[in-house]
């Protein structure tokens, strides 16, 4: 237990040491897109999604992120293996796209471990033809490790404007146990969440800083949550698709 922790802890640390910098720049263009009243929009297959998910309707987040939710790119799938068989699909990604209402200036933030498979790549690669802004997260360890899926040959490190490694190693799982062939305890959810997080926490920021009250839930649960983030949501319909 205490070694999962540390490294996560220690992946952390190397996260912040390492992509600052790039971190900064996303949370810049998330302000700038955001006092442009462009939208953003996230999205990940399988386990992947979760990001999209941490940043959407969570109290102290930004309400104007809206995650892509497609059929089959997700967990409730059975069989779950469905998920891996579908995000393999040529010309799965065009579709997505094609049916998120999604613009030129808008942010697309796409997160994938490996980023090898089409719908990724091609989510990626039409994006920016479109005028999107692609940000990236990715693991480069792992996918610097296998090759792409995708027929241009690209993976998604290789087709998004701005790219943050979380780090990891291949593979994603990073503990290795005596007796036991395969490694355990992924890191990309735990470190990934810390990212996007950082990054909106970053932007509300900077947001301030321009004297612009930002768009932010507070929790449901709390006395006058409903009533706040009512009135928010109002006041951003333009920027809002998931109601």
């Amino acid at each position: 237990m205490d070694r999962y922790f540390t490294l996560a802890a220690e992946t952390l640390s190397t996260v912040l040491a390492t992509q600052k910098d790039k971190m900064e720049e996303a949370a810049q263009k998330l302000k700038e897109a955001s006092l442009a009243k462009q939208s953003i929009f996230a999205f990940g297959c399988n386990h992947a999604g979760m990001l999209a998910f941490e940043l959407f309707y969570r109290a102290g987040g930004l309400v104007t992120i809206n995650p892509i939710r497609a059929a089959g790119m997700m967990l409730e799938m059975t069989p779950i293996t469905m998920t891996s068989e579908l995000e393999r699909l040529d010309g799965y990604g065009k579709i997505i796209l094609d049916n998120t209402p999604i613009r030129k200036g808008d942010i697309l933030i796409l997160h994938s471990v490996t980023g090898r498979n089409p719908v990724i790549v091609e989510m990626a690669m039409l994006a920016r033809e479109r005028g999107i802004f692609v940000l990236a997260i990715t693991n480069m360890r792992s996918s610097q490790a296998v090759p792409s899926r995708h027929k241009s040959g690209l993976r998604l490190f290789e087709a998004a404007d701005l790219v943050i490694d979380n780090c990891g190693v291949a593979g994603d799982a990073a503990l290795s146990i005596e007796g036991v062939a395969e490694k355990t305890a992924p890191t990309s959810t735990v470190v990934g969440a810390a990212i996007v997080n950082a990054i909106a926490a970053r932007t509300i920021e900077l947001l301030a800083s321009e004297n612009v009250t930002p768009p932010i839930f507070i929790s449901a649960n709390a006395e006058g949550g409903d009533a706040h983030n009512q009135k928010i949501l109002a006041e951003y319909a333009d920027n809002i698709f998931y109601m």
